[in-house]
C-alpha cells in the first residue's frame, strides 16, 4: 500500500520533532541518562513505520508467528532448535532484501514485502533468556514501538518471566498491547478456550480494558490452511487499525503519547524535588527562627541576671553610703579623734579604712550569690540553643529519596550535604574553642584554666562563670581602689560632704560599668555564637540557592513542553477523527 500523509500531518510531524528535541534537552539537564536514551531513540524512529515489538518466552513461536504473519512463503525470522542468543531482528521495508548488522545485539533485515511499506516488525529474544544486554535492549525498544504483540505458547500462557516484562511495559509506558497464544494445533479446542479466557481476566487484573486475545497456529498458516490456523482476525486486526494510510498518523499518535508519558515522569520527579526544596526551605527558616528566639530569650537572661547584680551592689554600696553618712558627722569624728588619742580605738582614717574593707566583702558575697545562679540559667539557655539545632538537623525531614528514577543524583548530593553538616555540627558543638570567645574576653589566663576543666559545649557555664565572675570582681576592684584612695587623702579634719560626693562618684561610676561592660560581652557572646552556629549552614544554603536556580529553570522548560504536547495531541485526535 502506497503511504498517503499528507502536509499537515507533515508538519504535525515536525512539530513534533522539534518538542521531543526539547523534551530531550530537558532530560539531558535532569542528568537522566536512560530517559536521555529513548527521547534520542524516539527522534530517530519518529520517520520509521509504524513498529510492531513481538515479545514472549524462548519457544513460544514468535519467530514462526512472523513468518506466518508476513506469508512471503520464506523464513524471514529464523525459527531455530535452541534459544537464540545472537540479535535482536528489526524488519524493514528495503527495495532488495538485505541484512545489516548493527551491533553485536541488533541486525536490521530490509525486504522487499509490500505490507512493510507501512509497519516494521521487531523480533525480540525470550524474555526468559539470561543473556548479557538483550533485557536492555528489548526495552530500549519498547518506549519506541506502536503496538506489543505478546506470543504465549498456547499450552502455557502463564509463565512468570512473560507476565513480568508485561508488567514493566504496562506500567512503565501504558503502550498498546494484544495478546496472541501461538501453536493452538497442539491443544483440544475447550483447553485452549480456558486458557484464552485465562489470559483475558490475567489481563483485565492488571489493567488491560477489554483485553484483545487471539488464538493462531503458524504451522497451520504457512501450511496453507489459512481458514483454520487463526491468522484471519490478526489481519483483520491489522487493516482496520493499522494499514490502509492509518499507520503513519497512529506513530505520530503513539510518539506524543510516549513523550506526554515521559513529561508526566518529569513531572512527578519535579513535584517530588520541589516538595524536597520546600521542605528544606521551611526547615532552614526554621533554624534561624529558633536561634532567634534562643537568642532573644538568652539577652533577657542576661537582662535579668544584670538587674539582679545591680540590685545586689545597690543594696551593699547604699548601707555602706549610709554607714559613711553616719560616721562623718562632726560628733562622731570629734569622738573618733579624741578616742585615738587617749585609747588604742581606731580614729576615723582608720574607721574609713574598715568600712572599705567590709564593703569589699560584702560586695564580693552578695555579687557572687547572684552570679551563680544566673550564670547557670544562662548557660542552660545557651547549651539548649545548640541541642535544639542539633536535634532539628538530625531530625529534617527527606522527601527525595536517593533511588529516585530522576533525581537520584539530587537527592544524593542533598543528603551528602545534610550528613555533612550533623558531622560538622557534632564537630562544632565539641570544640571548647568555639565556646570560649577568647575575643570578648581580654583575660585569655582565665579562659584558658577553665577550658581545661571542660569540652565542647559542656564548658560554656564554666567559661561563662569564671569570665563574668572576672568582669565582676575586676570592676568592684577598681571602685575599691578608688574609693581607698578616696579616703586615704582625707584627713579627718577634711569637710563630710566633699567625701560623700566622691564615695557617690565612684560608686555610680562602678554601677554603670558593672551594667554596661557585664551586659555589653554576655549579650555579644550570644550574638557571636548565634553566628558560629548559622556559619555551620552555608554549604545547605549555598545548596538551597541553586536548588531554587535549577527548579525555575527545569519548571520553565517543562511548563513550555506540556502544552506543546497537549496542544498536539489534541490536534492528532481531531485529525483521527476526521
Amino acid at each position: 500500500m502506497a503511504k498517503l500523509i499528507n502536509q499537515n500531518l507533515q508538519a504535525q510531524r515536525a512539530q513534533a520533532d522539534e518538542i521531543i528535541k526539547d523534551l530531550h534537552e530537558l532530560t539531558i539537564r535532569i542528568g537522566n541518562e536512560e530517559l536521555a536514551r529513548t527521547l534520542s531513540d524516539l527522534r530517530n524512529r519518529i520517520h520509521e513505520p509504524f513498529m510492531f515489538v513481538i515479545v514472549g518466552e524462548v519457544k513460544a513461536g514468535k519467530s514462526s508467528f512472523i513468518n506466518a504473519l508476513l506469508d512471503t512463503g520464506r523464513e524471514i525470522a529464523r525459527v531455530a532448535p535452541q534459544p537464540m542468543t545472537d540479535t535482536i531482528q528489526q524488519i524493514l521495508y528495503g527495495e532488495s532484501e538485505e541484512s545489516v548488522t548493527i551491533n553485536p545485539f541488533l541486525r536490521k533485515i530490509m525486504l522487499p514485502v509490500e505490507i512493510l511499506k507501512e509497519i516494521a516488525i521487531v523480533d525480540t529474544p525470550g524474555t526468559n533468556t539470561i543473556v548479557e544486554h538483550h533485557q536492555e535492549i528489548t526495552e530500549s525498544f519498547i518506549p519506541a514501538s506502536d503496538l506489543i504483540v505478546f506470543v504465549f505458547e498456547a499450552k502455557n500462557p502463564y509463565r512468570q518471566s512473560a507476565w513480568q516484562f508485561f508488567d514493566f511495559i504496562h506500567a512503565d509506558w501504558r503502550k498498546k498491547v494484544i495478546f496472541v497464544l501461538q501453536q493452538k494445533d497442539l491443544m483440544p479446542p475447550e483447553d485452549l478456550e480456558i486458557n484464552m479466557n485465562g489470559v483475558r481476566e490475567y489481563a483485565e487484573k492488571k489493567g488491560i480494558g477489554q483485553p484483545r486475545v487471539y488464538a493462531v497456529s503458524a504451522k497451520e498458516e504457512l501450511e496453507g490452511h489459512k481458514d483454520k490456523s487463526g491468522f484471519g482476525p490478526i489481519r483483520d486486526y491489522i487493516n482496520h487499525n493499522i494499514t490502509g494510510g492509518k499507520a503513519p498518523l497512529l506513530k505520530l499518535r503513539n510518539n506524543v503519547e510516549t513523550s506526554l508519558n515521559i513529561h508526566e515522569r518529569i513531572d512527578e520527579g519535579l513535584e517530588l524535588r520541589k516538595a524536597q526544596y520546600a521542605a528544606d526551605v521551611e526547615f532552614r527558616k526554621d533554624i534561624h527562627d529558633t536561634l532567634e528566639k534562643q537568642e532573644v530569650k538568652s539577652l533577657k537572661q542576661v537582662d535579668v541576671l544584670v538587674e539582679n547584680l545591680l540590685a545586689g551592689y545597690d543594696r551593699i554600696t547604699r548601707q555602706k553610703e549610709d554607714e559613711l553618712s553616719s560616721g562623718l558627722s562632726f560628733f562622731s569624728l570629734l569622738r573618733r579623734t579624741f578616742a585615738s588619742i587617749f585609747s588604742k580605738k581606731a580614729g576615723a582614717k582608720d574607721w574609713l579604712e574598715n568600712l572599705a574593707k567590709d564593703m569589699e566583702s560584702g560586695l564580693n558575697e552578695e555579687l557572687k550569690a547572684k552570679l551563680n545562679s544566673g550564670v547557670m540559667d544562662l548557660a542552660d539557655s545557651i547549651q539548649q540553643m545548640a541541642k535544639i539545632i542539633d536535634l532539628k538537623i538530625r531530625s529534617s525531614r527527606t522527601i527525595l529519596k536517593d533511588d529516585h528514577e530522576l533525581f537520584s543524583d539530587i537527592a544524593e548530593k542533598r543528603n551528602n550535604v545534610l550528613k555533612e553538616l550533623q558531622e560538622q555540627f557534632s564537630r562544632f558543638v565539641s570544640r571548647t574553642e568555639n565556646f570560649t570567645d577568647e575575643s570578648l574576653f581580654p583575660d585569655k589566663s582565665v579562659i584558658s584554666t577553665t577550658a581545661a576543666t571542660g569540652s565542647g559545649l559542656a564548658v560554656v557555664g564554666l567559661v561563662l562563670a569564671a569570665v563574668a565572675q572576672g568582669m565582676v570582681f575586676d570592676i568592684t576592684g577598681g571602685i575599691l581602689t578608688a574609693i581607698g584612695l578616696l579616703f586615704a587623702g582625707i584627713s579627718s579634719s577634711a569637710k563630710r560632704k566633699k567625701i560623700l560626693a566622691g564615695f557617690k562618684t565612684e560608686v555610680g561610676k562602678g554601677r554603670n560599668r558593672l551594667e554596661e561592660e557585664v551586659s555589653t560581652n554576655l549579650k555579644a557572646y550570644i550574638s557571636n555564637l548565634k553566628v558560629k552556629i548559622e556559619g555551620n549552614f552555608e554549604k545547605f544554603d549555598l545548596l538551597l540557592e541553586k536548588e531554587e536556580e535549577q527548579i525555575a529553570r527545569l519548571e520553565q522548560m517543562h511548563d513550555s513542553i506540556r502544552k506543546r504536547l497537549e496542544a498536539i495531541a489534541a490536534s492528532l485526535g481531531r485529525e483521527e477523527e476526521e
